[in-house]
């Protein structure tokens, strides 16, 4: 499932669709253009759409002709875990520094979000379901239940593939309710430097079969992919404000260190 350069570089140039059928859905990064000869051209964007048809975007922020490395943030994978989804709209109503290389992903699991349910429309755990020590957890309607097979759903397909089309230096998924940054297998001195902005503890969180972080960091060695466990309840203004500036922080750092 990997992107070939030469197609991806086609499907940027021309507004195609890339598509890849698994399972009984197909999963599709649709590669919005940037139009010639505009002076401040739209973000570029990828789309897919959920098991129910939802939309959803990964959209570029900033640092497209700097060379910087990539930072990922996405604000929801579970749909009852949904505070991230606000520090991401934050983050995308203020341009970031210049020079930062940051990606947004709002929501992962629209479903989810729309029935309040940690799984997809399938039933489907979407942070057991990627292809990294994958293991056939329970069965539909279990609360971790990880799907027929590594990558059956839409929506861990498209996250699998944007992340291989991007190869982000760091990748935040944001999670609730424990209120830590979790230790999940990356650059532990990135993982502290967030916690220390975002004054969340940082812990040693159970690894589970299948996890988005574990996958990338597995697959993707000199990258770091962890989790943010937001704390419990809608989060105060004040409190989004302080998570975006700590991932802007971070992605101001990670962009200086290249």
């Amino acid at each position: 499932m990997r992107l070939a350069p030469l197609i991806a570089g086609c499907a940027a140039a021309l507004g195609v669709v890339l598509a890849a059928g698994c399972g009984n859905h197909a999963t599709a990064l649709t590669v919005r253009p940037s139009p010639r000869a505009v002076a401040n051209p739209p973000p570029l964007e990828y789309r897919s759409r959920s098991v129910e048809g939802r939309p959803i975007t990964a959209r570029e922020l900033g640092g497209a002709a700097s060379g910087a490395p990539v930072v990922l943030v996405v604000g929801c994978i579970h749909g009852n875990e949904h505070a991230g989804i606000a520090v991401v709209q934050r983050l995308q109503a203020v341009p970031p520094s210049a020079g930062v290389a940051l990606w947004t992903v709002p929501d992962l699991n629209p479903d989810g979000v729309h029935a309040d349910t940690r799984q997809n429309a399938d039933g489907v755990d979407l942070n057991r379901n990627f292809p990294f020590r994958w293991e056939a957890l329970g069965v539909r309607g279990d609360q971790q239940f990880a799907g027929a097979h590594a990558l059956s759903e839409p929506e861990s397909r498209f996250a699998y593939r944007l992340i291989l089309r991007l190869r982000p230096r760091v990748t935040i998924w944001f999670h609730q309710p424990l209120g830590v940054v979790d230790e999940s297998g990356g650059d532990q001195a990135i993982e502290r430097r967030f916690a220390r902005l975002a004054k969340l503890p940082l812990r040693r969180l159970t690894r589970y079969p299948g996890s988005a972080a574990g996958w990338q960091d597995d697959r993707l060695p000199g990258t770091t992919a962890f989790v943010v466990e937001l704390p419990p309840g809608r989060p105060s203004s004040r409190d989004i404000g302080r998570w975006a500036r700590a991932v802007e922080s971070l992605a101001s750092s990670i962009s200086r260190s290249r």
